[in-house]
Parts: C-alpha cells; sequence; structure tokens
C-alpha cells in the first residue's frame, strides 16, 4: 500500500431517525441515517408509510374502481392520437 493516500478509518455512531445508534467503522466519524435495522419493515414485520402528500391515497382512489384494466384503456390522449391519424389517411 501506498503511504498517506488512504482516508482514516474510525470508529463510527450510526445514529438513525427513529433513535436508535450503533456503533461501526467507516471513514467518518458520524453518520446520520433516515431508516435502520431497527425500524425497517422488512426486519419489523410491520409494514408503515410515510406518505406527506397524500400520493398512496390518490393511486388507490384511482384504480380501486377497475383495478388494471384502467391501465390497458390507454386513456384521452390515445383516442386523440388515433383519431388524428385515421384523420389524416
Amino acid at each position: 500500500m501506498q503511504k498517506d493516500i488512504h482516508p482514516n478509518y474510525v470508529e463510527t455512531v450510526v445514529k438513525c431517525g427513529c433513535g436508535n445508534t450503533f456503533e461501526t467503522r467507516s471513514t467518518v466519524k458520524e453518520l446520520k441515517v433516515d431508516i435502520c435495522s431497527m425500524c425497517h419493515p422488512f426486519y419489523t414485520g410491520k409494514q408503515k408509510f410515510v406518505d406527506t402528500e397524500g400520493r398512496i391515497e390518490k393511486f388507490k382512489n384511482k384504480f380501486s374502481g377497475a383495478g388494471y384494466a384502467s391501465l390497458k384503456r390507454g386513456g384521452k390522449k390515445k383516442e386523440k392520437a388515433e383519431a388524428a391519424a385515421d384523420a389524416e389517411s
């Protein structure tokens, strides 16, 4: 290894948004993370949505009645494009 080109490898304190902290090693002294193994849904078995703008509810309302069939319809833009193509020919 070459001398004086590698970063220092120090003990690091990792702080999660849920309040959990643990120590590991890294090139920085402190890390702040949003989610860790103590609060991640995969490890806890609890599903939690962080939705501040209502996007999930908007999606559910949009696709609840027709299911995936509404995705196959194409919508008004596709109908207008087909009508324009028919008018040109």
